[in-house]
């Protein structure tokens, strides 16, 4: 099991599905803004994008349906960068009553290789208490902030979706990451009783290539590993962090953005090493950047998984 958000738990789960074992993906659903947030708020819908996102990356055949689901507009105002995805979810949501519903339509169109679920079906917002002293509503105005983040909790308390704890008290092994470290992943740790079914499973947290400005300014693998543990309220059994170095033309942009490379001095045997990086290029303005390679990154966590349980796994 997977818990995520954002575009790092796609990337795992495109990695993941290459190998035989049973996959199930839980994500946030607390984004605002985009195309997700105009879902939201046009539709009172729990926000699509991440969902769709992760469902797509399951898909066996990622051809022509799913490319569909991918598609965004980029013509017109009305409909400029809406994704086609995110609109169908809002139509078979309205059709089936029910958001979940919706999901498990799409991921039996597309035949997705394991399961999609929404951390929660209640409609929630990220509440962030920054260094200042101020606080601030909402995903998209938190990552606008771009300030430190002392402490993140909901709007108001959320109950789990129902099958989330049906499937973990099923897992093996729960994986937590790659993602934002308070508007990705810590949000799924903040909805009712899911810190405490996890507490007896093995957990790995897979930790960021880079920080992002403002909301893990200055944070090492340590620093990533004793937030998460705070929210989580117990302890994680491995982090898996990057061992591959990269371009130093590359860092030197990212610097001048105000990140910096996530690094773990530390020697503690919990910290497993792997290389995990792949250089793309951005279509939208030709920069280099770096990303989490899917096939080393799931590669990574099947090792880390067979150390934890002594057992062969995906074969």
């Amino acid at each position: 099991m997977a818990f995520g958000g954002g575009t790092g738990l796609s990337t795992l789960l495109r990695g993941l599905k290459k190998f035989k074992i049973e996959i199930t993906a839980v994500v946030t659903v607390m984004d605002d803004g985009g195309s997700s947030g105009i879902m939201r708020e046009e539709f009172g819908i729990l926000p699509p994008g991440d969902i769709r996102n992760n469902i797509v990356a399951l898909a066996q055949d990622e051809s022509l349906m799913a490319k569909i689901m991918a598609y965004r507009f980029q013509e017109g105002t009305r409909f400029k960068d809406q994704s086609l995805g995110n609109l169908i979810i809002a139509a078979l949501t309205k059709i089936n009553g029910s958001f979940p519903a919706a999901i498990e339509n799409i991921s039996s169109i597309l035949a997705i290789k394991g399961k999609v679920l929404p951390v929660t079906e209640e409609s929630v917002q990220l509440v962030a208490q920054m260094s200042d002293g101020s606080v601030i509503t909402g995903e998209s105005n938190i990552t606008k902030r771009n300030g430190k983040i002392m402490e993140i909790i909901l709007s108001k308390p959320a109950k789990p979706f129902p099958k989330v704890i049906e499937e973990i008290s099923k897992s093996d092994v729960v994986i937590i990451g790659p993602g934002s470290l308070f508007t990705s992943i810590i949000p799924n740790l903040l909805v009712d009783s899911i810190p405490e079914v996890l507490k007896e499973k093995p957990k790995i947290l897979i930790a960021n290539l880079m920080t992002q400005p403002g909301e893990t300014t200055g944070m090492d693998a340590e620093e990533h590993l004793r937030i998460v543990e705070k929210y989580l309220k117990s302890e994680i059994d491995r982090v898996i962090v990057n061992s591959q170095s990269i371009p130093y033309d590359v860092l030197e942009r990212y610097e001048k953005e105000g990140s910096k490379q996530v690094l773990c001095k530390s020697e503690n045997p919990k910290f497993v090493r792997f290389p995990m990086i792949k250089i793309v290029i951005d279509k939208m303005d030709g920069q280099k950047k770096i990303r989490h390679d899917p096939e080393k990154l799931a590669k990574a966590v099947i090792k880390t998984i067979e150390m934890i349980t002594g057992d062969k796994v995906g074969i």
